[in-house]
């Protein structure tokens, strides 16, 4: 049985429900008495490596609970991605503050660190049981039904669009919504979810899991744009054409990269902007408007999913529990059940690490440009109660005097 001291850190990009995930490791990992202290490392593994620690045993827990509620990463957050160098590091001074348990909040890149961490304690014969918690609002972690973080910002996203459909629907034209996903679409696809009569946008979907043709993505406006007037579409940061190229890179003439080297295609606003050009020439479209949601999606303030919530938490208080009462280290992961209910299994981190789970066939329409009302059935339940609904007049006509 692991016991001494244990060590809680977040990694990624923050979400509206992650800090529900580290209180409840710390309030959980309180009731062992076998735990001494609950260090927290602030902005991930780079103060793990930087012995940037803080106390977390002397947090009261009504403060813990308010900031449960509270978006973000309350620890503070890195996007280094560590090497087999820089893991060695971490382990140097998890062992000499005498930690025995490791917790990692994050999402492909942060499983992948606990796994390498998890190895230099096995090779050096050291007691440090390591523990990844699944978060990600990109919903691209391998062997979960979904991961905390992800409901709240599809909440957002589905709501986001509704109002951007009445929005649209008000002033006719065509509206072009960005959101996250460089690899998987889920969050893209959850802007279906805000759809309530046939008619109602976004009428059209484009994922990263599917090739983009600009010459297609052109036809498939112009029949909605005719068919109804107007058109709203909800496009993937991640879409690229056959040979894997970003839409992004192949529209800018100036393309900027991440500290990871990836092409940036979030927060620029660029492939909206791009998007809304070839549309406006090659349609001869006046009104047409572009948004990239960006940060806005991840942590949002008071569109929060009470079942991501509930779930964030639990996914904290089982890598605790698995920890003391297991004999391995691990991955926690969501398994669903029943209509709609969950369990929590511990997978073994090299199922998980480094890999990208996308948007299952099933859940994409054969057009390629919409969902199916699986992956609606499938979303559903996890955006909580209270989601707001939109209602239309019901006109009644009355007769031209003068026509």
């Amino acid at each position: 049985m692991a016991s001494g001291r244990i060590l809680v850190a977040q990694g990624g990009g923050p979400t509206a429900v992650i800090n529900q995930t580290l209180a409840g490791v710390v309030l959980e990992a309180r009731r062992f008495r076998q735990i001494e202290r609950v260090y927290g490392a602030r902005h991930g593994v780079r103060g793990i490596i930087n012995e940037d620690l803080v106390d977390l045993t002397q947090e009261t827990s009504r403060n813990l609970e308010l900031v449960a509620q509270t978006p973000s990463s309350a620890l503070g957050s890195t996007r280094d991605k560590p090497d087999d160098k820089y893991c060695a590091e971490i382990f140097k001074v998890l062992r000499a503050h005498q930690i025995e348990q490791f917790f990692y909040i994050g999402g492909n890149d942060s499983s992948d660190t606990v796994r390498i961490v998890s190895a230099e304690a096995h090779k050096a014969g050291y007691p440090l049981r390591c523990m990844h918690i699944p978060k990600t609002i990109d919903n691209d972690l391998v062997g979960n039904d979904h991961t905390p973080g992800f409901a709240s910002a599809a909440r957002f996203v589905a709501q986001a669009f509704a109002g951007a459909n009445l929005d649209n629907a008000s002033l006719p034209g065509v509206y072009v919504g960005v959101v996250m996903g460089r690899h998987a679409g889920f969050l893209t696809a959850a802007a279906a979810l805000g759809k309530q009569l046939p008619d109602d946008g976004p009428h059209l979907i484009y994922l990263p899991e599917r090739d983009f043709s600009m010459d297609s993505f052109l036809a498939d406006v112009k029949d909605i744009y005719q068919r109804y007037g107007r058109c709203v579409i909800a496009v993937s940061e991640g879409i690229h054409d056959a040979s894997g190229a970003p839409i992004a890179t192949l529209l800018s003439k100036e393309v900027e990269r991440d500290a990871h080297g990836n092409v940036q295609l979030s927060g620029t606003g660029a492939l909206a902007d791009l998007l809304c050009e070839e549309i406006k020439a090659k349609l001869g479209i006046k009104r047409v408007r572009g948004d990239t949601f960006g940060y806005l999606q991840r942590s949002f303030l008071g569109c929060v999913s009470d079942v991501d919530q509930r779930e964030a938490r639990e996914v904290g208080e089982k890598a605790v529990q698995f920890a003391m009462w297991g004999a391995a280290d691990g991955s926690v992961a969501i398994k669903r059940t029943g209509s709609y209910a969950v369990n929590y299994a511990l997978l073994a981190l090299d199922e998980v690490a480094g890999k990208t789970r996308v948007m299952e066939d099933h859940f994409i329409a054969a057009s390629g440009n919409d969902v199916t009302e699986a992956f609606c059935t499938y979303l559903r339940p996890l955006l909580g109660s209270g989601m707001p609904d939109a209602f239309r007049l019901r006109f009644a006509p009355v007769a031209k005097v003068l026509a």
